[in-house]
Parts: structure tokens; sequence; C-alpha cells
């Protein structure tokens, strides 16, 4: 059967282009070439990132299972032996197509055309996507015929990857953007930001559960211990807070010099609010207890709960998405006096009535910038 690169991108440029993202459009466009006529069993398409975390994203489709889970790669990938000499790093060093018959393998071939052969692949072909902008893609052709790919068949790729080249730079801009959000400002405002809430001023109130927490003694162990073990120091602190807050329904709204603060929205827990905010102040503190590599020093949780505004707060050039407002002040004075009390976790009076459980008050203290006395709980 004779098909036309044509009717691809004439299906590109009107309703793939449209696909939200990668893996969609990677399943999508595998399934048109093989509706068209393409000897097509496997479609993936790879793309460079500019992340915190992630150095590339993948997508696969492959004809007999469909869609393949989407794949990430940290950073560091270039120097593993499994991406090492491997054809999706040789096209990228050389910036040309690969082609490998992989009917006629030598034992020195990567052991990625091995694999591909084991499971009945007979031709691959991989080009380069070569964006406008730093990084770029690679986009690769797999197919079990008997006979492999023709010469007008890889033509034809080369054709379908220039007009794929501009959607897929999109796809990879659409990611960056969330991806860089989410890691900078947290899932939940990320997408809000993404969504439109960007002018200074759109704030909205929220009930929220505030979390609080400070690492203890942080100044002198930065002041005597070397830069680099100070920093990973802080680092598996902060990783500990965010799996505990996550976990548990909260978000880290902002990491500050040896400090987290993190909020529980009233309107996606409901009355657990507070229920969410303590377990994930005692799953912290346990995690920390049973990490192969402890923290040097313990660090403190203040709870509290009361109203916050929430949303864009700056300058007219640089803004913050955050929360601001007295149950954040009181949340961070609350925490402050865990070594006072010799608690890991304290929490104020609002926090403690929203709890299933009586506890005991502490002692009733003045918090600064509060006139009237404050009960402190240890929940």
């Amino acid at each position: 059967m004779t098909w036309k690169d044509t009717d691809i991108l004439d299906w590109l440029l009107t309703d793939g282009r449209f696909l939200p993202d990668l893996d969609a459009a990677t399943k999508a466009l595998g399934k048109e070439m093989l509706d068209i006529g393409v000897p097509i069993w496997r479609f993936r398409l790879a793309i460079r990132t500019i992340h915190p975390l992630v150095a590339a994203s993948s997508a696969i489709w492959e004809r007999d299972s469909g869609s393949i889970e989407p794949q990430e790669a940290s950073h560091g990938l270039e120097k593993r032996d499994d991406y090492i000499g491997s054809p999706m790093a040789v096209i990228r060093e050389t910036s040309q197509p690969l082609r490998q018959i992989l009917i006629s393998l030598s034992p020195t071939d990567h052991h990625a055309f091995h694999e591909l052969h084991a499971r009945g692949a007979s031709d691959y072909y991989g080009v380069p996507l070569r964006f406008s902008g730093k990084g770029g893609g690679i986009a690769v052709f797999v197919t079990d015929r008997a006979s492999g790919f023709s010469e007008t068949d890889i033509a034809a790729f080369n054709r379908i990857a220039l007009g794929l080249t501009p959607i897929v730079e999109v796809y990879r801009l659409n990611y960056l953007s969330s991806a860089i959000a989410e890691a900078y400002l947290g899932q939940r405002s990320g997408q809000r930001v993404l969504g439109g809430e960007i002018t200074r001023g759109h704030v909205e109130q929220l009930d929220a559960a505030v979390f609080f927490s400070d690492l203890r003694n942080w100044t002198g162990l930065s002041s005597t211990l070397p830069a680099a073990e100070a920093l990973s120091l802080a680092n598996r602190y902060f990783e500990l807070i965010d799996q505990a807050v996550t976990a548990h329904g909260g978000e880290i709204l902002k990491f500050m010099g040896d400090g987290v603060l993190a909020i529980f929205s009233e309107s996606e827990l409901g009355e657990r609010t507070c229920i969410n905010a303590l377990a994930a102040a005692h799953a912290a503190h346990e995690m920390a207890r049973n990490a192969d590599q402890p923290l040097a020093t313990d660090f403190g949780v203040g709870l509290h709960h009361g109203r916050v505004s929430y949303g864009n707060v700056g300058s007219e050039r640089r803004l913050d998405f955050t929360v601001m407002g007295q149950a954040v002040n009181v949340a961070a004075r609350v925490e402050a006096l865990c070594p006072r009390f010799s608690q890991p976790v304290l929490c104020s009076k609002a926090f403690a009535d929203r709890l299933p459980n009586s506890n005991d008050v502490l002692d009733t203290v003045t918090l600064k910038g509060l006139s009237a006395p404050q009960q402190i709980f240890a929940p």
C-alpha cells in the first residue's frame, strides 16, 4: 500500500496541532500513520528540556499496545552507561538522522538496537527536530516489516519531521512553562498563574491551616559546616517536609532561608484541613528519624488556622504568588516556641479546636504582634 506524507502533514496542520501535549500527539500520530498505511510498529517523540529536575522527556506509541507511559530522565543523563553511545545520544550529538537495519546487527551495536530486534523490529530511523531556541527533539520511526523501510518511506519521514518540528517545539515550551511554574511556585499556585491569575492584587481570601517549619541552630551549623554539607542538609530537610506536606494534601508556598511555609486549604480538604496538617507535621519528624542519613539538627513545626490572603503581591516588575496575613505570622510565632517547650510540634487554640481529640494547654503566652495572650498546645 502506497501512503502519502501529505496526508500526515495535512492532519498535523488541521487536527494534530490542537492536541494538548506530547503524549497525546505521539499516540494520535502513531495511529494516524498506521491508518493510512505507514509500515509503523513503534513511534517515539523525545524533547530536551530546561527544567530544574528533568533533562529530557519522551512519549512512545506502539501498534500492539498503544501508548506507553511517558518517560522522564533526570539530569546527568549523558553520563549514564545505558545512554552513552545509544541511538538517541548519537542523533543528539551529531544532529544528523540515524538509520539502522536491525536484522543485521553486530555484537558491538548498542543494546537498544538488539532489544528492539528481539521484539521483532526490523528497521530503525531517527531524525532530529531542530528548534528555533535552545534544545531540540527527536522523532523515531521503527517497523517490524520484514523488508524494513523503503527509501520512499525515509524521504517521507524527513518531510513529516519538518512539519512536526514547530508543533513539538510548542509542546516543549508548554511543558517548560508548566514544569517551571510548578517547581518554583508549587503545583496549585503554578497552575493558577498559568491559568491567567497574573495581575498584581489578584488575591483571594482563604480559610486554611498554616504550616510553618524551621531548622534548629541553622546559623551555627551554616557557619561551621562546609558550604556543600550545609546545602545538602538544607535540601534533605526541604525534601522530607515537601514529601510530608504533599502526601497530606498541602502545598509548599515558599522556602525561606532555613524555613518552610505551607498551607492546607479548607476549600479542598474541608474538615480534615487541620487533621492533615498535623499528620504532615508528625510524618515529617518520623521521616527524619528513620532517614538513612539523619539530619544533623532538629526542626520545629508551628500550626495555626485562620484566614489568609492568597495570590499575587509585589512590585510592578516583580511579583510573588504567596499567602499573607496575621495567620501566617501566628504560625511562625508558634513555631518559634518549640525550643522553649522542647516540643517538635506546637499549635494555636484556633488550630487545636479543629482537631477531633482534646489537647492540654501547655501555656498561655503573648505572641509578638498580638495584644491578647494565646494558648499554646502540643498536639
